[in-house]
């Protein structure tokens, strides 16, 4: 079945507008997997605008799905997941100057950077993913690599103006997708989908994960956290077949 991994860094962007303890991003972890989550998702970013040491940390030993953590390819955050061993570390680009991430993982034109990292990561006993775009050369490069999966960046999808536009981009990712399984690739997507348009990519029968944050947190200011999650589940047709 089709998982649902839950980003809950923006719980954490609400708390540290206020320097306070409340919302706690582990609570609502907690209360994620109770309305059907399959994982939760993190990122420690560099300057710990959002979730914090601590935060992670709680996370490790209380999540009972799976922890994902985020991370910039850097020599401080594989220390923390090789402390903290998450179930799976995402490897993504970070700029301080960005409002989140913009774009996919450069893994071609940093391949040796990136297999270095893998490889200790792995030897820790840590699946690893990267976030890529959808390009067959990144693709291909993450394969080299020895990622276990990829995440396909769905922002430029999720962006699309027009329906021609968008079933390009939906296009471009089924390839992905395809490309990525016959290089024995494991396949998860994620980035700006939203209730309106999760369903053409949850529908892709190799993507075994979706990472969705921002448009749950949105949803569940007004309805609860809980009710937006299985909304999502539902808008996502969990009860597809494999």
């Amino acid at each position: 079945m089709l998982g649902l991994c839950v980003n809950v860094d923006h719980i954490a962007t609400i708390r540290q507008s206020r320097r306070g303890v409340e919302p706690d991003p582990v609570q609502a972890a907690l209360l994620a997997e109770l309305a059907g989550a399959s994982g939760i998702t993190v990122h420690l970013r560099e300057d710990r605008r959002h979730i914090q040491d601590r935060d992670v940390e709680l996370l490790r030993r209380l999540v009972k799905t799976k922890l994902n953590l985020e991370m910039a390819v850097t020599e401080e955050m594989l220390q923390i997941a090789l402390t903290l061993k998450p179930e799976m570390a995402t490897l993504v680009p970070e700029r301080r100057e960005e409002l989140t991430t913009e774009g996919g993982l450069d893994v071609h034109g940093h391949v040796d950077e990136v297999s270095q990292a893998i490889g200790r990561l792995r030897e820790g006993g840590i699946a690893v993913s990267l976030f890529i775009d959808p390009e067959h050369h990144q693709v291909a490069a993450a394969a080299r690599a020895g990622a276990d999966f990829v995440e396909l960046h769905t922002g430029s999808y999720a962006e699309a103006k027009g329906r021609k536009a968008q079933e390009a981009e939906l296009t471009r990712l089924i390839q992905s997708v395809s490309a990525g399984r016959e290089l024995g690739l494991r396949i998860n997507a994620g980035h700006g989908l939203d209730y309106r348009n999760v369903g053409s990519i949850a529908a892709i029968p190799e993507v075994e994960e979706l990472s969705i944050g921002h448009s749950i947190i949105a949803r569940a200011v007004l309805v609860g956290l809980e009710r937006a999650i299985r909304e999502m589940l539902e808008a996502m047709g969990t009860d597809r077949a494999r």
